[in-house]
């Protein structure tokens, strides 16, 4: 043994270092994304001593990810919900009208810092109409409202809406009643009441998906809100005077649905109606308005409309006591601007003293390398208890420092050339202050083509400030902004997607995204992608994207799936699984070990041809050896063991990685 000769490791260069991993088995665990009794979250696990940013990145374009210095991989085709790696070009980023909202919120805070509180409130009412935690967001930013305040409203853009969802307090509510009747800017303020109006409808569609009472594999129409004409309001006669706005996106969802059921085959018609849910595809415009109605009764209460499904259409009526907003479409221009000045100097006698002579609150993005904080601790901690729900005694500081903390990335530092972007590759904590005080941190992961985004923590008394989805915009501007440094630098990768668990399907709405294809690695492209996983939870999205003809796909992804992995369970060491994924993280607890369908890999061993193993570097205390080399020294019992171990891990890294990182044999 000691005449064998070294092997050096070769880690893709960049920084120097090497990738030294040992083996984590393979797991079932209990899932934090669904409920699921009868198949539970298998993946494969490895422990990372050391891990390059390059050898890292290649891991990642495999499917892979970490928690602490585990790196774990779903067994796509046994998993109960198959995680897909999702990552969009920054470059090619078009964000939505919500986005746009979100990011003007907290950045337009600087551009105002030498505004007067009048000003800003007067600029704010001519970008954002109606929206009362829009208002709540703006007024803490620029001082007016103390963060115990804005903690008591509820945010409705961020939170899933609910059925029997609590009413805005008294005072929102006026504040929403009397924003009506200012926020109007000539015609152009009738156009923004009625988007409004077809967001919120929007929104509706979706609690209502979530909740099961509309069908969820149905792509729905985004809703479109009209005016109603005063002539149109004589026709239709008594009651109707006071109608204003009107939708009949009840129609267009039935005829979605009843194309939807034209669509599917007998047998896809009959899993739904073994689950329980096929009647919902015969909802009539009638039924699907009263549903959508009901999840509209916060926006009543916060708009003082009167909100009623009429024959499937969705109407929304001004109150007898709010005549003005009916001047809402076609008011003049002069009459605007007198009612707003009259509003802000109302709104501004109000305030008191000491809220006058407050500042615009300081905003502030820090970037540092992982390392323990103790603010840090105290801000998760805080959050884990209040939106996780995780008790107090689970979230200690060693799992802390375990799950966000502890990283097996080598740091590369900058170099200048324009190989590696400013503050260099490896793993940070990007820190959010207001007013020098730690309001959110992102843990992200930066590497040769990436930001990997890991998790997110936020204070929840700011929940209206939508700092999960402020962060996310964040980290794609830093790498639109760090591609000139380090042109590799391309991708923003949102961790995994889940298309069958509904809270993570947000991670879409960044566009135009791709998903890693599960078997080839391949990107494929989201819009493939999605109607495909609309009938299936695993999908070999590569053949999708090659191939015209459905017939011979469908049988081609059967194929896949049989061939794609044939290898059994093994028990390994008990480590902490994590259904991880940044901005949404069920727990960052160990999960609990599910003992049964285990195999140990004694129980049934892999045919090894000649060759298959020969290059595979292996750690064996100092030296780094090929396996060719290291074989015949190990005893005939144990040989076959030995390679049945180390071809499982030449399958799930791939050849190339398996030759340039280090596996250490247990």
């Amino acid at each position: 043994m000691k005449k064998m000769k070294s092997e050096a490791s070769s880690s893709g260069g960049g920084g120097g270092g090497e990738s030294v991993v040992a083996d984590a088995g393979r797991r079932k665990s209990s899932c934090g994304y669904c409920k699921s009794t009868a198949r539970s979250s298998i993946s494969h696990g490895l422990w990372a001593r050391s891990l390059t940013v390059h050898d890292y990145q290649a891991l990642l374009d495999r499917g892979w990810r970490r928690s602490g210095s585990l790196l774990y991989k779903p067994d796509m085709e046994r998993t109960c919900c198959p995680s897909y790696t999702i990552r969009l070009k920054a470059c090619d980023f078009s964000p939505s009208k919500e986005q746009r909202r979100v990011l003007n919120r907290i950045q337009s805070i600087s551009a105002y810092n030498s505004s007067s509180i009048i000003s800003m409130r007067l600029s704010f009412l001519l970008l954002v109409v109606m929206d009362v935690s829009k208002k709540t967001c703006w007024k803490f930013l620029e001082g007016t409202l103390d963060e115990k305040d804005s903690s008591q409203l509820m945010d409705y853009s961020d939170a899933p809406m609910q059925s029997g969802c609590p009413s805005s307090n008294e005072n929102s509510s006026s504040a929403g009643k009397q924003s009506i009747s200012v926020l109007h800017d000539g015609k152009d303020e009738g156009e923004k009441l009625r988007c409004h109006l077809g967001d919120q409808i929007d929104r509706a569609m979706q609690a209502a998906t979530e909740n099961s009472e509309l069908q969820s594999n149905v792509q729905f129409p985004k809703a479109s809100v009209k005016s109603v004409a005063p002539t149109k309001r004589k026709i239709l006669g008594e009651g109707s005077e006071n109608l204003l706005f009107s939708s009949n996106v009840a129609f267009q969802i039935s005829a979605a649905s009843r194309k939807y059921l034209k669509d599917v085959t007998n047998s896809e018609v009959s899993e739904q109606v073994d689950r329980g849910i096929g009647h919902l595809i015969e909802l009539s415009p009638k039924m699907i308005a009263e549903i959508l109605v009901n999840y509209l009764k916060h926006v009543a209460d916060s708009t003082g409309f009167t909100i009623k499904a009429c024959n499937g259409h969705i109407n929304f009526y001004a109150s007898p006591d709010q005549a003005a907003i009916k001047n809402i479409v076609g008011a003049t221009r002069p009459l605007v601007q007198s009612s707003a000045q009259s509003v802000v100097k109302d709104n501004s006698s109000k305030v008191k003293p000491a809220q006058a002579e407050r500042k615009a609150r300081k905003f502030e993005i820090r970037t540092k390398k992982s390392s323990y904080d103790p603010e840090e601790y105290s801000l998760y901690r805080k959050y884990q208890i209040r939106v996780h729900n995780d008790t107090p005694e689970h979230v200690s500081e060693f799992s802390y420092m375990r799950f966000l903390v502890d990283t097996p990335l080598v740091f590369v530092p900058p170099t200048g050339d324009g190989t590696v972007p400013p503050c260099g590759f490896g793993s940070f904590h990007q820190q959010y202050l207001i007013d020098g005080k730690l309001v959110a941190v992102g843990v992200v992961d930066i590497l040769p083509k990436c930001l990997s985004s890991k998790y997110l923590f936020w204070d929840p008394d700011l929940a209206f400030l939508s700092l999960g989805k402020f962060s996310a915009l964040r980290e794609l501007k830093w790498v639109r902004e760090n591609e000139v440094h380090c042109p590799t630098l391309q991708y923003y990768y949102l961790g995994y997607y889940i298309h069958s668990c509904n809270k993570m399907r947000y991670k879409a709405s960044y566009r135009p995204s791709e998903l890693l294809c599960p078997l080839r690695y391949e990107w494929i492209s989201f819009d493939i992608a999605r109607p495909l996983l609309d009938q299936n939870k695993y999908v070999v999205l590569s053949d999708f994207s090659t191939s015209h003809d459905g017939q011979s796909i469908l049988s081609n992804v059967g194929k896949c799936v049989e061939q794609q992995n044939d290898d059994t369970f093994q028990e390994g060491p008990n480590y902490p699984f994590v259904g991880e994924d940044a901005k949404m993280v069920p727990s960052s607890d160990e999960s609990e070990e599910d003992e049964s369908d285990s195999e140990t890999p004694e129980s049934t061993f892999i045919e090894v041809k000649d060759g298959d193993l020969d290059n595979i570097l292996i750690g064996l205390k100092a030296s780094r050896l090929k396996y060719k080399d290291l074989r015949h020294a190990i005893g005939s019992s144990d040989r076959k063991y030995r390679d049945a171990q180390v071809l499982r891990y030449k399958k799930v890294v791939g050849p190339e990685l398996s030759e340039r990182m280090v596996y250490t044999l247990g």
